[in-house]
């Protein structure tokens, strides 16, 4: 986009009560102070913005020597070829906009404007010293860096060593660049926690692992155990045998006596039966009987006798028969065989405790090879996610490099700091201009216009837009390199009258 002032008309602005500024490709401005040189640059910005060359709004365009109702302002400018008539007026405080000539709103006015350049690379084009008061990291790097492409990926990854140029190109295939730092400075947060926890749970089953370690080889306690448990096994032979002859001996001796308590119990029984009395009368309705009811009652004594005696002899020879059986038989004492059992498990106890130990230790060993592991796993992945925050790191630094380098290839006379390096190794964005190793506030008048007009060529230059610049207080300088775009030089002649000089 190609800008150009065709002609600037002011009336009652400032000192000027009526003056028609025609421009050519170099307009030369002079004469002594206070004859409204700068007042002609200021005319411009306050038309188009109301404001100042500096941006300010605290501007006041009405004249400070002769009285006035209204000051006026209009500029004919040609935008790629296309020619635009704007003016501004104020009276009483209030503003009036025209268009070519025909009274605008505000708003109409402003988005014209904004559809023919953005505001603050305008001022920074027309006036050198405007982008110097703008906020350096919020305003003047963003104007500078918007028209300069950052160093793709692949440009910073051959500048990388190569393992980690190779774990970054892998991971932003799936993530951005911040939000891998974000994963990654939240999973070493989280991970260190974890590793600090992973390493006093080993360090625990270690201690608890070396403390219970068994002093005897488990082979030697094996060995011993099955020596113990084959001498109870032989034993126990002998006592499940005699087992098996004691409970027959037992079994018999427990029939031998039941049977005798009841030929005991039988024998109580027959006096009974045998003094029973034959009753001759009836017991209930007590009338004496008849020979053939008394008979009856005999014969059936006679009956339960023979019953009596034949169940008796019974029960007299069963328990006999087992007797005899019981004396064919020997119970086996084999107390001193329990005993010896006994003694050969109270020796087996301790070992059986150490085997046990063996297995829980085991286990144990197992537990802290698990733990170890966990540990190296969760070391290896904060370490993983330590080297590729540290690449990123890496990244950065060395994108800054290279973006920085490519700015500074833009300039000749100028330094650019583009990032500033904290105490902790990171890249923080920053913005400084310097000449001669000064910062811009430390450079004298002509050096600061001379900053100031390197800074709006680039500027010009990669934003593609060509626009007037108004050079003050041009005296200060006595050589520099012609811009880009009209040029309007204020400069101060001693005792002269204000003059305007044109050239083509």
């Amino acid at each position: 986009m190609d800008i150009k002032f065709k002609s600037l008309t002011l009336q009652n602005f400032k000192s000027h009560q009526e003056l028609t500024v025609n421009f050519g490709e170099r307009t030369v401005i002079t004469g002594d102070n206070t004859k409204g040189k700068s007042s002609i640059g200021e005319a411009v910005t306050w038309l188009l913005y109301g404001t100042d060359l500096m941006g300010s709004t605290k501007f006041d365009p009405f004249p400070s020597n002769y009285e006035a109702e209204e000051t006026l302002v209009s500029l004919l400018l040609s935008v790629d070829g296309m020619e635009t008539l704007l003016g501004r007026s104020l009276n009483k405080g209030k503003a009036t906009y025209y268009i070519n000539e025909v009274p605008s709103k505000a708003t109409d006015y402003n988005e014209l404007l904004d559809k023919l350049f953005d505001k603050d690379l305008f001022l920074s084009l027309y006036n050198p010293n405007y982008f110097f008061t703008l906020h350096p990291t919020k305003e003047q790097r963003p104007m500078l860096l918007k028209y300069v492409s950052a160093p793709a990926n692949k440009e910073v990854f051959k500048e990388l060593p190569r393992a980690q140029a190779e774990k970054l190109a892998e991971l932003v295939k799936k993530h951005s660049m911040t939000d891998l730092e974000k994963i990654h400075r939240e999973n070493k947060t989280k991970l260190e926690k974890m590793y600090i926890a992973a390493q006093s749970r080993t360090k625990t089953l270690k201690e608890q692992y070396e403390n219970n370690a068994p002093t005897v080889p488990l082979e030697s306690l094996q060995v011993e155990d099955s020596q113990l448990l084959k001498q109870i096994k032989e034993i126990e032979k002998v006592t499940d045998s005699a087992g098996d002859s004691n409970r027959e001996y037992n079994n018999l001796q427990s029939q031998v006596k039941a049977l005798t308590d009841q030929v005991a119990m039988s024998k109580e029984r027959w006096p009974k039966l045998k003094n029973e009395v034959i009753e001759d009368t009836c017991r209930t309705c007590k009338r004496p009987l008849d020979d053939e009811a008394v008979q009856a009652v005999e014969k059936d004594k006679e009956k339960r006798t023979q019953e009596y005696k034949q169940q008796h002899a019974n029960l007299v020879a069963k328990r006999n028969a087992l007797r005899e059986q019981l004396k064919e038989l020997e119970y086996i004492d084999v107390t001193e065989q329990i005993n010896q059992v006994r003694d050969l498990e109270d020796k087996r106890f301790p070992i059986q405790q150490e085997i046990i130990k063996h297995k829980q230790i085991e286990a144990l060993k197992e537990q802290l090879e698990e733990a170890q592991t966990a540990e190296k796993d969760t070391l290896d992945s904060l370490n993983e996610s330590i080297f590729i925050i540290d690449s990123i790191k890496a990244f950065y630094a060395q994108e800054a490099e290279l973006q920085a380098e490519k700015v500074q290839a833009l300039f000749d006379i100028l330094s650019i700091n583009l990032f500033k390096e904290q105490k902790n190794g990171d890249i923080k964005p920053d913005f400084e201009i310097e000449m001669d190793g000064k910062g811009y506030r430390k450079l004298s008048l002509s050096e600061g216009i001379r900053a100031g007009l390197e800074l709006r060529e680039v500027l010009s230059e990669q934003s593609d837009l060509v626009a007037p610049v108004f050079v003050d207080n041009a005296e200060s300088i006595t050589k520099f390199k012609e811009p880009t775009g009209q040029l309007i030089i204020s400069r101060v002649v001693a005792g002269q009258e204000l003059t305007i000089e044109v050239e083509e």
